[in-house]
């Protein structure tokens, strides 16, 4: 077998896809293991996304209990198995996510444009068994919690943003990437203060990620998700703010963004009368009062010296 041959059978990276299915896993559970930091990638050199290591798949492959142990590491719940996992009923851990003790790790969206928030259950076993959570858990909910939610509190979005955002910032490579990462959790209005040059405007769009959940332009899906993929708060648009002033100073100190290169000055004479060294077609006639189209010569012509002589004998 040649060396071409075993290479494409044994890569020493893999797709994500295929990544997927020697590890086990559903694409949605793998995507969430990487987001996670459970699995490993690495740039693919050729500009075609990220990729996986074989040593990484292996790695993952050797470890006890594979592969069920990585699919309880990426397992994610709605509020009905979540309500599950912590023994309590569904209307109790909304009342949790609301207030934050218990953090979204994705959402989608549902036929009915509803937003469904997905959870992490190994999270929730973890916070299920610590003992300190327990009066959370029966019992009458707390006064600081009860008012909170009577105010309308809901930092689910908020939550997830900011897991979201440590996500993203882990694949990325260089200040640019960072940037257009923080940028995307910002409205328009807030980038355009911050970055007034519309050259690197454009440049950082290059760097936005794609949000997680898709509608189509203009939709009302569409809107929604990016409602929730956009700060909301105060103190939160001000730290990503800060975060992208910051970034964006490291990364045109490394890379200034790119501009289109100045027009050459032009030369020679107006481009109404043709090329520089084309030959000279105007009409001279009228400079010499000539009108049948020959050459004028510096010479006076027979008329002028006969009309020269008939003036100089009147004046004599």
């Amino acid at each position: 077998m040649s060396g071409n041959t075993v290479a494409r059978l044994h890569p020493t990276t893999l797709a994500p896809g295929r990544a997927a299915r020697e590890l086990g896993l559903k694409r949605s559970e793998f995507d969430l293991g990487v987001h996670l930091g459970r699995i490993r990638t690495t740039p693919d050199e050729g500009g075609g996304g990220r990729r996986v290591a074989r040593a990484e798949i292996d790695r993952l492959r050797a470890e006890p209990g594979f592969p069920e142990t990585l699919r309880r590491r990426v397992q994610a719940v709605g509020t009905g198995e979540g309500a599950a996992v912590l023994e309590v009923p569904p209307t109790r851990f909304t009342r949790l996510a609301r207030v934050g003790l218990v953090v979204p790790v994705k959402f989608y969206l549902n036929r009915y444009r509803a937003v469904v928030w997905l959870y992490l259950a190994e999270e929730l076993r973890q916070f299920a068994a610590d003992r300190t959570n327990a009066f959370l858990l029966t019992g009458r909910t707390p006064e600081v919690l009860r008012s909170q939610l009577a105010a309308g509190v809901d930092l689910r979005p908020r939550n997830w943003r900011g897991r979201h955002l440590g996500f993203l910032l882990r694949q990325t490579d260089d200040p640019w990437q960072r940037a257009g990462v923080l940028a995307a959790f910002l409205g328009p209005p807030h980038v355009a203060e911050i970055v007034d040059d519309p050259y690197e405007r454009s440049h950082l769009n290059r760097f936005r990620p794609v949000p997680p959940a898709y509608g189509a332009p203009g939709s009302p899906a569409a809107q929604l998700i990016e409602k929730i993929m956009t700060a909301q708060d105060r103190d939160e648009i001000d730290w990503l703010s800060s975060d992208l002033a910051n970034t964006l100073a490291e990364a045109r100190t490394g890379q200034p963004a790119p501009r289109p290169l100045p027009k050459p000055a032009r030369q020679g004479p107006s481009p109404r009368y043709g090329r520089p060294d084309a030959p000279d077609t105007r009409d001279r006639s009228y400079a010499y009062g000539g009108s049948d189209g020959s050459v004028a010569s510096d010479e006076p012509s027979p008329s002028t010296r006969g009309l020269f002589g008939w003036l100089r004998r009147r004046n004599g």
